[in-house]
């Protein structure tokens, strides 16, 4: 064969490969770029009270929706309101994200309130689910009371501002309608909400939302940008294990309860020393009060008066007289937890029941008087060692004794000997130590 024939062959056999190679790689190229054309939307639900941790969670959920290149970012929210600063640094978080955010006030049944109506207004897009609420935006103390009116009516006025900057998009009726929110507490429902322009859609669940979604205009920046939801790809952002810890620690509630019964461990453990038992429960329950204490706004004259409690706790264990540092260590501590969440230039600050406050210091006092009392009882007591420690111990006789038998002391079993030779103890009867004699118990029957 010429090698003019096998070059030619092998020419064509090359070709053929190249052709299989370029069909091969078209045939998946089509689809992959199919897929990409799919727009995706990521989602993160947040619910209950506002606090510092939806911060870091917003921003997670932003950073996934960016690397995803979402077309929107859904942000379905529960809440009853919260911390205004909280709020504020929310809002700045929504207007300035680098995609469109569209709060979503959601499952039938859920609610906006408060600060959570502002969060509702800040979004780009904004919808809410059937059998839903928004408004109640008045500005009130974290337990729900009245702040004083000098302070009441310049945070309104603020908020008012805000909320005219955030609907004046929407039209005169839904700026009215904002206003009277946080002037009058107004609330509205869903379809109310949209017939005055406050809110964009409703929607029953997050499909029939995307359907609504697609083709809506939206302001974003200083430009306007088209919506494009339909057949969506949805992500989910789950909250990770931490930020359910923390959004657990977030209640003052639970930070002065783990609080309390951290400081009154250790003062068992430093009132009784030796099993560290008491003083690890101690450590675990106060390293979870500083997490919580870190997400909450604190006031550090709560946190003074406490150490001075905790100071006076421990000055009482040393001093050879009890009681008057006691009474005074209980009276800062409850001063102390009072004042420790109350903010009073920052409205709607979480504040500790004061019952529970009274109640908990008041338990803490009765149980630190106590648990010295039995230290000092057990310390002043004279100590028996050896022989002495066997006397006047009870036992029971687990054979008869006559005049010489078994006893069982404690965990022991003991040689015994009846002091009354003539009188047999018999197997089972409760004995009395009265002697020793080397290793040999000399026991009683008592009754």
């Amino acid at each position: 064969m010429k090698v003019e024939d096998v070059m030619g062959r092998l020419n064509w056999v090359r070709l053929v490969v190249l052709g299989l190679f370029l069909w091969a790689w078209l045939g998946t190229a089509s689809p992959m770029q199919a897929q990409s054309d799919v727009p995706v939307v990521v989602t993160v639900r947040l619910e209950g009270a506002l606090n510092p941790i939806w911060q870091e969670t917003l921003k997670r959920a932003m950073r996934v929706a960016e690397d995803r290149g979402a077309e929107a970012l859904i942000l379905q929210l529960d809440t009853p309101g919260g911390q205004i600063d909280v709020m504020n640094r929310l809002v700045q978080q929504i207007r300035n994200s680098p995609m469109p955010v569209v709060v979503y006030v959601s499952p039938a049944g859920a609610m906006a309130a408060s600060a959570g109506a502002m969060l509702t207004l800040a979004g780009h897009a904004s919808a809410m689910a059937p059998e839903t609420s928004i408004g109640a935006a008045s500005p009130v103390g974290g337990q729900g009371e009245d702040i004083g009116e000098t302070m009441e009516s310049k945070v309104k006025e603020i908020l008012k501002a805000s909320a005219r900057g955030l609907t004046l998009r929407r039209g005169e009726t839904a700026v009215r309608l904002a206003e009277e929110m946080i002037e009058n507490a107004r609330a509205v429902s869903a379809n109310e909400a949209v017939e005055n322009g406050l809110v964009d859609v409703i929607a029953s669940d997050l499909p029939t939302l995307l359907r609504k979604l697609d083709g809506l205009s939206v302001e974003f920046g200083d430009s306007r940008r088209t919506l494009n939801t339909a057949g969506a790809i949805v992500v989910e952002v789950p909250l990770t294990f931490m930020e359910q810890v923390l959004v657990v620690l977030a209640n003052p509630n639970l930070v002065f309860l783990l609080l309390s019964i951290g400081v009154q461990a250790i003062l068992i453990e430093l009132s009784s020393p030796g099993g560290w038992v008491a003083g690890f429960i101690g450590a675990v329950c106060i390293t979870f009060a500083v997490f919580g204490l870190g997400i909450l706004p604190v006031n550090w004259f709560g946190i003074i008066f406490l150490v001075m409690a905790f100071i006076l706790f421990v000055l009482d264990i040393q001093s050879p007289t009890h009681g008057a540092l006691t009474a005074a260590g209980v009276a800062s501590f409850i001063v102390g937890a009072l004042v420790l969440f109350n903010s009073p230039n920052i409205p709607g600050t979480p504040r500790v029941s004061v019952p529970l406050v009274v109640g908990t210091g008041v338990t803490i006092g009765v149980i630190f008087f106590g648990a010295v009392a039995f230290a000092l009882r057990a310390q002043r007591a004279p100590i028996r060692i050896g022989q002495e420690a066997l006397l006047g111990q009870v036992g029971y006789a687990r054979s008869d004794i006559n005049p010489v038998g078994n006893v069982q002391l404690g965990s022991e079993l003991w040689t015994a000997e009846n002091v009354d030779p003539t009188t047999p103890i018999p197997r089972g009867s409760r004995v009395e130590v009265v002697s020793v004699e080397g290793i040999r118990l000399i026991v009683r029957r008592v009754n």
